[in-house]
């Protein structure tokens, strides 16, 4: 990131319950460990309803959901209009390439907060029920068969903290070898 480069927190959502989207709040809390205080996804065993059939006693990868709201702007230009935390992020981000970073990056949310990327998030049907087409958008293949995942990154929260819309991000990335991150 270039010094004169600033990635800020565009907005920040939870829900409760699992819904589709999640309503923007003025704030959240982060807890170490856990993910955010009050978001049905929070825990420190899986908590997505797809996984926990899988294995109930996973760890949680997925505590916070980030998507770029310079997604929202590409999918504008096609025609789709998505609002911060319509597509299920808890925090909404500008001026970061999130899908980019390697796993283990670790993104300091204003003061305190501290969130360590795990993965991509693998969008599911359920978005094509929201806005039809819209999962064509956010999976992509390009010419060489290579599989474009554009709809945001999972992390762990590493250190707890609140979060609000105007935090500045910090991009902490890991020592050694860089992996991509993959889907989690």
């Amino acid at each position: 990131m270039r010094p004169e480069h600033t990635a800020a927190v565009v907005s920040v959502s939870l829900d409760d319950a699992h819904r589709f989207s999640k309503p923007a709040a003025p704030r959240i809390l982060l807890l170490e460990g856990l993910g955010v205080e009050g978001d049905a996804h929070a825990g420190a065993t899986v908590q997505h309803r797809y996984h926990v059939k899988k294995d109930p006693t996973a760890p949680n990868l997925t505590q916070v959901h980030l998507i770029p709201s310079e997604l929202f702007d590409e999918l504008a230009h096609d025609g789709y209009t998505v609002r911060p935390g319509e597509l299920g992020e808890n925090v909404t981000t500008r001026g970061i390439d999130l899908t980019g970073l390697p796993l283990g990056t670790r993104l300091h949310l204003g003061a305190d907060a501290v969130v360590e990327l795990t993965g991509l998030r693998n969008p599911c049907s359920l978005i094509n029920g929201y806005q039809g087409g819209l999962m064509k958008q956010l999976i992509e293949t390009d010419a060489a068969g290579r599989i474009t995942r554009k709809a945001g990154v999972m992390s762990v929260v590493a250190s707890g903290g609140a979060v609000q819309p105007g935090d500045i991000i910090r991009i902490e990335l890991p020592e050694g070898e860089q992996v991509p991150l993959d889907v989690v």
